[in-house]
């Protein structure tokens, strides 16, 4: 389903019942500040997600300040590449021993946001395929919440994984023991989308949920890799997913869809669907008219314009390949929650736009902490540095976006 997702990870190693839905409607308050009992579940609800390791990693705090948002999905945690059922960033970064991950979190939480953690997603050895049981695979997640002090967790179950009938049963297991054993935690389940809203293995694991009497905050769908064109075909496939869950729990389509959530790709997909920000909007409308559970998108990292902005008719894990500003994107998760966010500067298409540092050029040397400007963005070196243009090495390049000038 996710090429450029799996070469991501590569890149770093390669219910709501009554009482839950109360809980829900009270999270819709806009403006949720952190605080001990972290933020409103309607922020954790908007977080996109954001590789805090790899794929030239955004400053959290200029998309705070640039979109008031305040929930980030942090991706993804994976069993260790030599096998194990401890939990590591990528498949490389054992959790235990890190300090990169928690240096970002504080960031964070310093400015009154806070940070949900997505294990799974494309690719990769997951702790579910790893661990022997439902109890050890909980225990594993476990040492990442209470490292963290999370709040939120998401279960990112696709490909590979969710064609594994056991490693399915230890996720959903896990995630049942996890949501029993620390009161409040904010789960949710996100799972690939197809034009019929989820495909066999989708519907399998909504049946492995039904068995073992586990419902989460929302069962969320990825509507693109699959042929979406634009907003329409996502809509359409969230009205099909409604009729899943409906069908699959004994919910009405209200309650149906106060469990279902949205997980978009924004700018240019894998498979070269593009979705623009008024395809966002578009989508942003329908859940909101529908009170859906949740709104995010994949990435942050790609929340960002390209150079060119078609990115030669690419797609990157650094940028959108759609004509934006950055973080444009970001701001409908900010609208989803509640909050309203601060307009964005147009793209800017010359060199330097309105930057006030010095514009970068090809034969001056800089070191890590340079600041230059360049097709109207401001970017920071992070090492030594000449003759290599910001915006165009990909995912290892040396140049940090710090967004639209």
């Amino acid at each position: 389903m996710k090429p450029l997702r799996a070469l991501l990870c590569g890149a770093a190693g390669a219910a709501l019942a009554a009482a839950g839905l109360t809980a829900f409607v009270t999270g819709h308050a806009s403006g949720a500040t952190a605080d001990a009992a972290g933020l409103g579940s309607r922020w954790y609800a908007a977080a996109p997600y954001l590789m805090p390791l790899d794929n030239n990693p955004p400053d959290t705090s200029a998309i705070m300040d640039a979109t008031g948002l305040k929930a980030f999905q942090l991706a993804f945690v994976l069993a260790p590449n030599g096998g194990g059922c401890s939990p590591t960033w990528g498949g490389t970064a054992p959790v235990s021993s890190d300090t990169a991950v928690a240096g970002t979190i504080s960031s964070i939480r310093a400015k009154g946001g806070d940070v949900s953690a997505s294990v799974g997603g494309y690719g990769g050895t997951k702790l579910g395929q790893n661990c022997s049981d439902a109890a050890s695979t909980a225990a594993a997640y476990q040492q990442v919440i209470t490292k963290y002090q999370l709040k939120a967790i998401d279960f990112d179950l696709e490909e590979p994984e969710y064609e594994n009938t056991t490693a399915i049963s230890h996720e959903i297991g896990a995630a049942k023991i996890l949501q029993q054993n620390n009161p409040g935690l904010y789960v949710s389940v996100t799972t690939a989308g197809t034009a019929d809203g989820t495909g066999w293995f989708g519907k399998q694991m909504l049946n492995e949920a039904k068995t073992q009497g586990f419902v989460p905050d929302n069962f969320s769908i990825m509507p693109f890799d699959g042929g979406f064109a634009g907003a329409a075909a996502q809509t359409s496939a969230l009205t099909n997913f409604n009729s899943i869950l409906q069908s699959t729990f004994g919910w009405n389509a209200a309650t149906a869809y106060a469990h279902e959530g949205f997980s978009g790709m924004n700018g240019r997909s894998d498979t070269g669907e593009f979705f623009t920000p008024a395809d966002f909007q578009t989508v942003l409308d329908y859940a909101t008219s529908h009170g859906m559970a949740r709104f995010t998108f994949w990435s942050l990292n790609r929340d960002r314009q390209c150079t060119p902005p078609d990115n030669n008719g690419t797609t990157s894990g650094t940028c959108s390949s759609v004509p934006q500003a950055a973080w444009d994107f970001a701001k409908y998760s900010v609208k989803f929650a509640g909050a309203t966010p601060p307009s964005s500067p147009p793209p800017s298409s010359s060199p330097g736009g309105t930057c006030t540092v010095a514009a970068w050029s090809s034969g001056t040397v800089y070191t890590q902490g340079n600041e230059v400007s360049h097709n109207g963005h401001q970017w920071k070196a992070k090492w030594w540095t000449q003759n290599e243009e910001p915006g165009t090495t990909g995912e290892w390049g040396v140049w940090q976006d710090e967004g639209a000038c």
